[in-house]
């Protein structure tokens, strides 16, 4: 979990204007924060299987948002990845 300091932090640094807490870049920043503490959560106590089955669900939900927000702004797609430290897919053109 995050402490109200940590996700306030979080979401005033990626807000696209000053009252924004559910765009995309929230969400995504936040949940990449949280899947950071959950990974290394589970990397202490590895039989937690709770936990994983958890950091799997938040994983899911962070890539649908990337996959949204791709389609709708890739260039606010592009400048989110860099900025959260995340590996970007290659677009494969038809």
């Amino acid at each position: 979990m995050l402490t109200l300091k940590t996700k306030k932090k979080i979401i005033e640094e990626y807000q696209v204007h000053k009252k924004d807490t559910g765009s995309p870049e929230v969400q995504i920043a936040v949940l990449t924060e949280q899947i950071k503490k959950l990974v290394n959560h589970l990397k202490k106590s590895p039989k937690d299987n709770l936990s994983r089955r958890g950091l799997l669900k938040m994983v899911s939900k962070r890539r649908t948002l990337l996959n949204y927000l791709q389609k709708c702004d890739e260039k606010r797609y592009e400048s989110l990845t860099k900025k959260v430290g995340l590996k970007t897919k290659k677009k494969i053109k038809n």
